[in-house]
């Protein structure tokens, strides 16, 4: 079975969305722990501006990472591992095969 034609059981999708949320929460956090550190050091308008870019693209970055689709949802999860984000017992409940993918692809993401 290729990856893109996993097939998902609604109890299986359940976890992948809480694994998102979780994954979610704790990018967030940690970027406004960042944000915080950046705008205690402004002095001077353009570290002000240096900080609105930082925001812009983050904010663009997360807006199209946490895809929730059951054909995209595989390569998220597998991407948010990689990043740190998420650890392998925020899946469980996911089937092995599952699993096996994603940690495939934590290799080639």
């Amino acid at each position: 079975m290729q990856v893109s034609e996993t097939q998902w059981s609604s109890q299986e999708m359940a976890v992948a969305k809480t694994a998102l949320k979780t994954a979610y929460e704790r990018e967030t956090a940690s970027m406004v722990k960042s944000v915080r550190e950046k705008a205690s050091e402004i002095s001077h308008v353009d570290d002000l501006w240096h900080l609105n870019d930082f925001l812009s693209a983050r904010r663009f970055d997360i807006d199209g990472k946490y895809d929730d689709r059951e054909e995209e949802v595989l390569f998220v999860l597998a991407k948010l591992i990689k990043e740190g984000w998420l650890a392998a017992a925020d899946l469980d409940g996911l089937d092995s095969e599952k699993l096996t993918k994603m940690k495939a692809l934590t290799h080639i993401l």
